[in-house]
């Protein structure tokens, strides 16, 4: 394994759209969603674990979620767990782990990947990031991996690239917002617009450089504590600075800016795991659509819904169509999945009982 390969795994996210499963305490990334024998931060670790060594892979979250990180991935030690005293966006932490890293190995390349993705052709996924590693290895980029959109989807932001590249790696344009239906047609219409997946890749010499042109104030702060980095030192430099950073995101602190941007289209399938909708996708189905994680169901004229339960009991479903079904500790939800968006709010007023 090539000691110059890094990873930052992103595992600081609530995950709120897969209440009442994922909660602030318990968020989705640390549970088995599938059902598949192994959580999603477990998945996410084992897929980069093949090209990336153990030890060069960093964990950043909350520090509430340090004892479920050392629980769920028992191989990582204590000092590649890097813990986020505030909520921050993507940027800070992103620029944090880059510079711990550049410290150790000035001639790293990384890739930053969320921890609750789901992934199945992980061969696949090895692949397209050799590709990403090599290049930018060779090249002064910023790459991403642009996801092949299979449906005008008006969740994800978009990345558009330039048409006339015939090279397999491309020339981004720009980064487009998440876009209303028609625009999200017009796009895959086009043919050179790819979904943001929020997995990059590039060297620590390129990311680092991105950062003291495009942030110079973020990064001023973050190299202030240069000397504590990877030292005893350095949990209380980041306890006493870190939520001085600006609240942003990578893709506006960053990417959106650079002009040496470039995204490869991947070629494994993905899903983001978003919502209960996109879970139904990924799960095994009944013959009327019916998926079920965990649960003992009987079902009468019934489709297309999500059953997942916690409880040992057996769950009986007569005429439902297009429902989510979620039986967990205290909490019974049976809610439309045309409504699915709504689930953040419902969280709220439920929190409040």
């Amino acid at each position: 394994m090539n000691k110059n390969y890094y990873a930052i795994l992103m595992a600081g996210g609530v995950g709120s759209r897969f209440w009442p499963v994922s909660t602030t305490a318990f968020p989705k990334q640390f549970h088995d969603m599938l059902g598949s024998g192994d959580t999603l931060i477990q998945k996410t670790f084992s897929r980069l674990s093949k090209l990336i060594p153990v030890e060069n892979i960093l964990i950043l979250t909350n520090e509430r979620y340090n004892d479920l990180v050392q629980e769920q991935l028992p191989m990582v030690k204590q000092k590649q767990v890097l813990l986020e005293p505030a909520m921050r966006n993507t940027a800070p932490c992103i620029l944090y782990a880059s510079l711990k890293i550049q410290k150790e190995n000035p001639n790293a390349v990384m890739v930053v990947a969320p921890s609750d993705h789901w992934i199945e052709d992980e061969a696949e996924f090895s692949r397209n990031l050799q590709q990403c590693f090599d290049f930018c290895q060779k090249e002064n980029a910023l790459m991403t991996l642009g996801i092949q959109p299979t449906f005008p989807n008006t969740g994800f932001g978009y990345i558009e690239f330039d048409k006339s590249d015939t090279n397999p790696i491309k020339k981004v344009n720009q980064f487009r917002e998440k876009p209303d239906y028609q625009t999200a047609k017009s796009f895959l219409e086009a043919g050179n617009f790819l979904w943001n997946g929020g997995i990059f890749i590039w060297s620590v010499q390129s990311i680092t450089t991105a950062f003291s042109t495009f942030q110079p104030r973020m990064n001023a702060l973050f190299q202030n504590g240069i000397e504590s980095y990877n030292t005893l030192n350095e949990k209380q430099f980041i306890n006493d600075n870190y939520a001085n950073a600006e609240n942003i995101s990578i893709d506006y602190a960053v990417m959106e800016k650079a002009k040496n941007v470039y995204v490869l289209p991947a070629t494994f399938d993905w899903n983001d795991l978003g919502t209960w909708g996109q879970l139904h996708e990924k799960l095994e189905k009944d013959e009327n659509n019916n998926g079920i994680i965990n649960a003992k169901v009987v079902m009468e004229n019934a489709s297309n819904n999500i059953v997942r339960s916690d409880a040992n009991k057996i769950i009986v479903i007569d005429g439902l169509h297009d429902y989510i079904i979620v039986d967990k500790e205290g909490i019974l939800l049976i809610y439309p999945k045309s409504k699915e968006q709504d689930i953040k709010r419902i969280t709220a007023l439920a929190n409040e009982l």
